[in-house]
């Protein structure tokens, strides 16, 4: 029974970010089979240039190869030595299971299990798995604070000062404190409430000490190489710049005018949420939240925003391609971990 509860709660996670795309594309068709909406969607696709499109992706997939090289030279910071094309194989193989896959398992735990497969430093591997996801995430926000604070507080983009659900938020956030006050008083009155709340608070503390201690551990060996930390996050940083600048040109081209710094912070705003896994890949909740940022605070219109969060999808739907054929011809595996 107690192994089956485990495997039961990941299937219902499963079958909830299922849901959640299902729900999501209904949601979206729904909405443009109204109010002339797939004429104007039809009509902006076709105004684009292809060409424009295939040097965005060309961008993206470089800087996926990077990235894969990222991973590579912190493996070899920490004495793990494989080919730079195993490497580069084993992100891709990642970046399909977390954009494609519905499995409860991410691209993340694929590199780890792999790559302890080849070396003895399992220890070591698979904290480069966890610094190399804290480079790439603490590089987002770092783009998304900078250009907010130097180039769009002063339009004052801010919640409260809206008229949209974003400023009823802000308004009526007393209304959502009281209604999980009043669930979590109910949950206390209940015995099995009670159990629950423990269980949670069990799991958030053992959870809690074991990402601390990965995170002492990690600063603990990779301090002794501060120049590749340096390298790797400035790397980083260059390629999600140029990436998004990329959608910038592909925006200019479905006809968006809105300024590129609103890019560099909605874009990388979204890529966090689309790191929570509500969803597969993000699927749904990434464009549903990319657009209503360019709507309510950089003025697109609707249809526009829709059509450059779709182009977003295209791209790394495509970019996925290459992990699906490293995992049908098993180019993944511990024999090819040499190349």
């Amino acid at each position: 029974m107690a192994d089956g509860e485990p495997n039961k709660s990941k299937r219902i996670l499963v079958l909830l970010r299922v849901l959640v795309v299902v729900g999501g594309v209904i949601a979206v068709v729904v909405w443009l089979s109204r109010e002339g909406r797939w004429a104007e969607l039809k009509a902006i696709f076709a105004r684009m240039d292809m060409w424009v499109f295939v040097c965005v992706f060309a961008v993206f997939c470089f800087s996926q190869f990077m990235v894969g090289l990222r991973w590579w030279l912190l493996l070899r910071t920490q004495g793990i030595f494989i080919g730079l094309w195993a490497a580069v194989r084993l992100y891709l193989l990642g970046w399909f299971y977390n954009n494609v896959m519905p499995g409860s398992v991410g691209g993340d735990l694929i590199r780890l299990w792999y790559v302890t497969k080849h070396t003895e430093k399992k220890f070591e591997a698979g904290l480069s798995v966890l610094v190399d996801r804290a480079i790439g995430l603490l590089s987002t926000l770092m783009i998304a604070s900078f250009f907010y604070v130097v180039f769009l507080r002063s339009e004052k983009i801010a919640f409260a000062g809206r008229g949209d659900s974003a400023g009823l938020l802000s308004r009526y956030w007393w209304l959502i404190v009281a209604a999980a006050s009043v669930v979590f008083g109910g949950l206390l009155t209940n015995s099995r409430g009670r159990a629950l709340l423990a269980r949670l608070g069990s799991r958030v503390r053992t959870g809690g000490a074991k990402a601390f201690r990965k995170l002492l551990n990690a600063g603990r060996l990779y301090g002794r190489s501060p120049l590749v930390i340096c390298a790797t996050f400035a790397l980083t940083v260059v390629l999600q710049i140029t990436t998004i600048t990329g959608f910038w040109f592909l925006g200019r081209n479905l006809g968006i005018e809105a300024s590129i710094t609103y890019y560099y912070v909605f874009f990388t705003l979204v890529w966090v949420l689309g790191a929570v896994p509500v969803s597969i890949g993000g699927a749904v909740v990434v464009e549903g939240m990319l657009v209503w940022l360019f709507v309510n605070y950089a003025a697109v219109a609707e249809t526009d925003a829709m059509a450059l969060a779709l182009c977003q999808r295209f791209v790394w739907l495509l970019g996925s391609l290459p992990g699906a054929m490293i995992h049908l011809i098993g180019a993944h595996l511990p024999k090819d971990f040499s190349s």
